[in-house]
């Protein structure tokens, strides 16, 4: 048992003291040149993302951090692969016959990896032409969320039900980004036919200057909302059409606020919004 032990010491220290300490090396300069190249990417890409005119201040974080993600993700799934073999060479593996089976299988794979080659390619066009950032509210094929994660093969959306969707970039046809540059608020409001339509403008200007005054809205808003014009003359209101701008993802809760100022305001200035209603008339012999 103790030549056995021996014989096992023997061997195994100096593979240890040479191949085991290379191993160890490998995997080190593997680590720090991670740490290394991850803030490289960083510095490059804050310096080559440059803000225009329309971009703001938030959107061109999103951008960096979006690109800084996918950078370094590919960057670091590299960095393994290559410490991985050579790991397995140093440990006395043969790597030239994994090669080999890699470059069969990926034949054998080559036309379902059609599919992850146009997901790829897609996630290049989408990241270099900007469509969306990471923390955009988009709409993907009809379901709409915000942007968790872009990878080069896919785009994660979580929605207001805390639902995650994942789309692989090959299958997008439609990408609405909903919080790009800036946002609408899109109102429609039914007004009673008995209103005065000049007090009617009158009111909603001065609420939305009023709110684009206040100071925990204004930095949110653009345009203030205002009245655009008579849209429609429904069968039990005249509907009118507001509209405003403000930085993106802030549209929902100014329009909700307006909502709320213009309901107090037309109470106070007693403008009626009325209810669908019918009027009857009674026929008599």
């Amino acid at each position: 048992m103790e030549d056995k032990l021996k014989e096992w010491t023997e061997a195994i220290i100096p593979w240890l003291l040479s191949h085991g300490l290379k191993i160890v090396i490998i995997a080190v300069v593997a680590w720090i040149l991670n740490i290394v190249i991850s803030r490289l990417i960083k510095r490059a890409v804050r310096i080559a993302v440059v803000r225009d005119e329309k971009m703001t201040e938030d959107a061109e974080k999103k951008r960096e951090e979006t690109l800084i993600r996918i950078f370094t993700g590919a960057t670091r799934i590299t960095l393994l692969v290559l410490a991985l073999l050579m790991i397995l060479a140093e440990a006395g593996l043969e790597i030239g016959p994994i090669l080999a089976g890699a470059g069969i299988a990926g034949l054998a794979l080559g036309f379902g990896g059609q599919y992850l080659i146009k997901d790829i390619i897609t996630g290049l066009f989408i990241i270099l032409e900007n469509q969306y950032r990471i923390g955009d509210i988009v709409n993907i094929d009809g379901t709409g969320g915000s942007v968790v994660d872009i990878s080069l093969r896919k785009t994660t959306l979580r929605d207001l039900n805390g639902t995650v969707h994942h789309f692989p970039h090959g299958t997008i046809t439609l990408v609405s980004n909903l919080s790009k540059d800036w946002a609408r608020v899109n109102l429609n409001i039914r007004i009673s036919y008995r209103s005065d339509l000049e007090k009617v403008i009158n009111v909603i200007n001065q609420t939305g200057k009023e709110l684009a005054e206040d100071p925990a809205f204004k930095e949110s808003i653009i345009v203030p909302p205002t009245f655009l014009r008579v849209d429609e003359f429904a069968d039990s209101a005249i509907i009118v059409k507001i509209l405003g701008e403000t930085i993106p993802l802030k549209q929902w809760e100014i329009a909700g606020e307006f909502r709320k100022r213009l309901k107090i305001a037309f109470d106070k200035k007693d403008i009626e919004i009325p209810f669908p209603q019918m009027v009857i008339h009674k026929v008599t012999e």
